[in-house]
C-alpha cells in the first residue's frame, strides 16, 4: 500500500510541475501570447485593423520615449525575426498603456491575432507579457478589455 501511495504522490507531483512550467517550453517566439483565430485572410485582418485605427484615433499611440530620452513613433510593421508576424500597437488613452499585438497567416482563409504585452506609460521598456507577468485575475481583466475595446470591433469590421 505504501508503494502505491508513493507512486500516486509522485505522479501528481510530476503532473503539477509539468503544468506549472508548460509555458516555459511553449513553441514559438510568443508562447505566452493570447491568440485568437479569425476566419479571414491576414490581408483582410490587417485592413480591418487599419480601418479600426483610422476610425478610432484615440487608439493610436502618441510619441514615445526610451528611458525618457528622445521621441519615437511606434510603427505598425512586419517583424524582421521571425518574419511571419506583423506588429500592431494600440493605446489605452485613459490608462496610459500601450498594447502590443501581432498578426500572422494560418492559411489562405485564416489568420491569428496575438495579444502579446502591455507597456505601462509612454516610456518604452515597461512591458509585461500577457499570461506571464500578470496574476490570473489581472490577465483575465486585461484580455476582456482587449476583446471588448479592440478585438470585437475588428471582428465587426471583418463581418461587414
Amino acid at each position: 500500500m505504501k508503494i502505491f501511495l508513493t507512486i500516486i504522490k509522485t505522479y501528481i507531483s510530476v503532473i503539477f510541475l509539468l503544468k506549472m512550467t508548460a509555458c516555459n517550453f511553449g513553441p514559438g517566439s510568443y508562447s505566452y501570447a493570447e491568440t485568437y483565430e479569425l476566419n479571414y485572410s491576414e490581408e483582410k485582418t490587417k485592413k480591418a485593423i487599419n480601418d479600426f485605427k483610422q476610425e478610432n484615433p484615440d487608439f493610436l499611440v502618441p510619441k514615445t520615449t526610451i528611458k525618457n530620452q528622445g521621441s519615437y513613433d511606434l510603427v505598425d510593421e512586419p517583424i524582421k525575426e521571425p518574419s511571419y508576424w506583423y506588429c500592431f500597437y494600440f493605446y489605452y488613452k485613459n490608462e496610459n498603456k500601450i498594447i502590443l499585438t501581432l498578426t500572422r497567416s494560418v492559411s489562405k482563409d485564416k489568420s491569428l491575432i496575438a495579444f502579446v504585452s502591455i507597456n505601462e506609460g509612454l516610456d518604452l521598456g515597461h512591458w509585461k507579457d500577457i499570461n506571464k507577468n500578470f496574476s490570473s485575475s489581472q490577465d483575465d481583466k486585461e484580455k476582456r478589455k482587449f476583446e471588448e475595446r479592440i478585438l470585437n470591433k475588428i471582428k465587426e469590421k471583418l463581418n461587414q
